[in-house]
């Protein structure tokens, strides 16, 4: 494995260089990190470098470090220009399989010895990606949270071919890098985070359907209630409260026979033309003539208040 150790790391390469690799790029120079970034889109560099000035302000709301400067970023005609004098790789192509093998092999071909390979996939497990790999040992998801520059979380987990040692070593260099970090101790299909996400999700696409709660109601029901209970302490220790003295022991006695209740519908709906334009619709009308960028700044400043207010901000490396 890598003979860098994850607080010695300077130099990371960002291969893919969208709203995901993109963000990655911005967290990585607000570090103080140097960062080499490929993407083969034709008009990448110049859509990376307006995505990172986009994010700055932000990020220098977060603390920079004392080196930090977007002046850090190099962008590369090539892959392998990128990866000569790598210390980490995050890679983050669009969420295709079999771009994904393809590309993480390559990575691993040109990609110095050792240099753990970490990827923003979103549901892929590393064990399906690794496949094509003629080293698998060093290949690692690191998935991120959108933005990454701004959302602390990094779920971690390897491969059955991934090396104990590799998984570690991303753990502790996300941590390092100003993360907050879950280690997984095995593969499930989307994650933690995502698979939670996603029931609520489709719950919301149900209600919508069904014409039972508009977007803005659906929204405004996590923002203005367990939303916020959310960003201090998670639903399960949120539900123990609930309890009581008695805790989550008492409240599964209390509660449990709800679960027997029809409160929720765990199968995604048909997303057909009409739910399709209601949702769309919904969001619009939720957006009330703000622009993308105007709910971003109002999204990032909103987040690093909370941040904030809980005490998880944190400071520069």
């Amino acid at each position: 494995m890598t003979t860098t150790s994850p607080e010695n790391v300077r130099r990371i390469a960002c291969v893919g260089a969208g709203v995901i690799g993109g963000g990655w790029v911005a967290h990585f120079l607000a570090r103080g990190y140097d960062v080499t970034a490929w993407d083969p889109a034709p008009d990448a560099e110049r859509k990376l470098r307006r995505l990172v000035d986009a994010a700055w302000p932000a990020l220098t709301q977060l603390g920079l470090a004392e080196d930090a400067s977007p002046d850090r970023l190099t962008v590369t005609d090539t892959l392998e220009l990128a990866l000569a004098d790598a210390e980490f790789v995050q890679e983050s192509a669009p969420e295709k399989l079999d771009l994904k093998r393809d590309l993480l092999a390559r990575i691993e071909a040109a990609a110095p010895p050792g240099v753990v390979i970490a990827s923003s996939t979103s549901g892929y497990p590393m064990t399906d990606m690794q496949t094509t790999a003629a080293d698998p040992s060093r290949l690692v998801v690191g998935h991120p949270f959108n933005p990454p520059y701004l959302i602390p979380l990094v779920e971690v987990v390897g491969g059955e071919r991934t090396d104990a040692v590799a998984v570690a070593w991303a753990a502790r260099f996300y941590e390092v890098a100003g993360k907050s970090v879950i280690t997984m101790d095995r593969e499930v299909p989307g994650f933690i985070a995502n698979r939670l996400q996603e029931a609520l999700w489709r719950e919301a696409l149900h209600m919508v359907a069904n014409g039972e709660a508009t977007v803005r109601d659906i929204d405004a029901s996590i923002t203005e209630g367990p939303g916020l209970r959310w960003a201090v302490m998670g639903p399960m220790l949120t539900f123990a409260l609930a309890g009581g003295e008695g805790g989550m022991a008492h409240m599964l006695d209390h509660f449990g026979p709800s679960l027997k209740s029809p409160w929720t519908r765990l199968e995604a709906p048909e997303l057909d033309r009409e739910l399709y334009d209601a949702v769309v619709a919904g969001c619009d009308e939720a957006a009330d003539g703000r622009s993308h960028a105007d709910l971003v700044g109002e999204r990032d400043r909103g987040v690093i208040d909370v941040l904030r207010a809980t005490g998880r901000l944190g400071g520069a490396r």
